[in-house]
């Protein structure tokens, strides 16, 4: 560890460049990605603003667990239903897994009203947030 500040003392300029590219990235990245909705704001916009849920897993995930009021649009079809996304002029949130997929489905779509569930389903859950199965809605 010693060593590793030695080394950053004589070459600062090199870790000035690091430390600036890094945050280059992160921050290109989040903007990349779009703009995210926390899980226990959902409710709130969907609610409020009338928010589409567009979920982009496989339909067999979606079948295990979705959230209430949630559409199911595999990734893999996001294209063929592109035009119809770009006519929705209220809040859609797209919601994947873990949150990566649903940033790049953020992208696809283009527009300012399109964000991305922060951690996906993983994090929607792990907050408390339930998930609703073809059982349990029929209930």
């Amino acid at each position: 560890m010693e060593r590793w500040f030695e080394f950053m003392g004589n070459h600062p300029i090199l870790f000035g460049i690091l430390f600036v590219l890094a945050i280059m990235f992160f921050t290109l990245e989040s903007k990349r990605s779009g703009k995210k909705v926390a899980p226990n704001a959902l409710g709130m916009l969907m609610n409020n603003e009338n928010a589409q849920v567009i979920d982009i897993r496989p339909a067999k995930k979606f079948a295990t667990g979705h959230i209430a009021g949630s559409r199911n649009i595999p990734f893999t079809e996001l294209k063929t239903h592109l035009p119809e996304l770009q006519t929705i002029t209220t809040p859609i949130i797209f919601v994947c897994d873990m949150g990566m997929q649903a940033g790049m489905a953020v992208q696809l779509v283009g527009k300012p009203n399109a964000m991305r569930l922060e951690g996906g389903i993983i994090n929607y859950q792990s907050s408390g947030l339930p998930l609703t199965t073809p059982k349990t809605a029929k209930k």
